[in-house]
């Protein structure tokens, strides 16, 4: 009696973290059942198989939106963050070098502009790098929530910029404006790149399968 009841209880875990979470895959299913109860995972998927059977949930496989190529992948939709962070930064250094600091009211664009090139760019960028895609639901090993993603590329942009300024320090150029605004938009760019190029990776083979 107490195994039926048992399998009653998964059952209707399952459906109800279907109807809350929306996972996309069954393996983000699972993980979040285990999570709520202690059962074997061959439990797991022989009590969804058995609803699936049964008609009481049921499963689509989603069509691939990843594109074969990443030049094609950088014109979606999804890399949008990506193109707004390389134009903010473009337009911040070519609002430094035009507007002149006792040209107002307009010296105050440039204030703004430089404010988020310095504290939030490079960090933002940086933590893209690091942890670039975020899955449909969340899991705590998988993904950063916005809050989370807001204080660590805050964090980050707070410590690489007294390093580019500590390096330039040793350079012909030293900490001057214009090398520390160019050395900050090779970074950002770099960063950015780099997060694309491992979302595109991440994604790519789950598209394939």
């Amino acid at each position: 009696m107490s195994d039926k009841l048992e399998k009653n209880e998964l059952a209707q875990l399952i459906t109800c973290i279907i109807e809350e979470k929306k996972p996309q895959t069954i393996k983000q299913l699972v993980i979040l059942i285990k999570e709520k109860l202690q059962t074997s995972e061959q439990e797991i998927v022989g009590s969804i198989l058995k609803l699936q059977s049964e008609g009481k949930i049921s499963f689509t496989k989603k069509p691939s939106q990843t594109p074969p190529k990443l030049a094609a992948y950088v014109k979606t939709e999804q890399t949008l963050w990506y193109w707004a962070t390389i134009a903010m930064a473009v337009v911040t250094v070519a609002t430094v070098f035009t507007i002149q600091e006792d040209f107002y009211p307009w010296v105050y664009i440039r204030y703004v502009l430089g404010a988020i090139f310095v504290l939030c760019l490079p960090g933002y960028s940086f933590t893209k790098a690091l942890f670039p895609t975020q899955v449909p639901i969340k899991l705590s090993t998988e993904t950063l929530d916005t809050i989370e993603r807001i204080a660590l590329s805050l964090c980050m942009s707070f410590a690489l910029v007294p390093i580019v300024g500590l390096l330039l320090n040793y350079t012909p150029w030293g900490i001057r404006l214009t090398p520390i605004v160019l050395s900050l938009l090779a970074l950002t760019i770099v960063f950015s790149t780099t997060a694309v190029i491992r979302d595109y990776k991440n994604q790519k083979p789950a598209s394939a399968a």
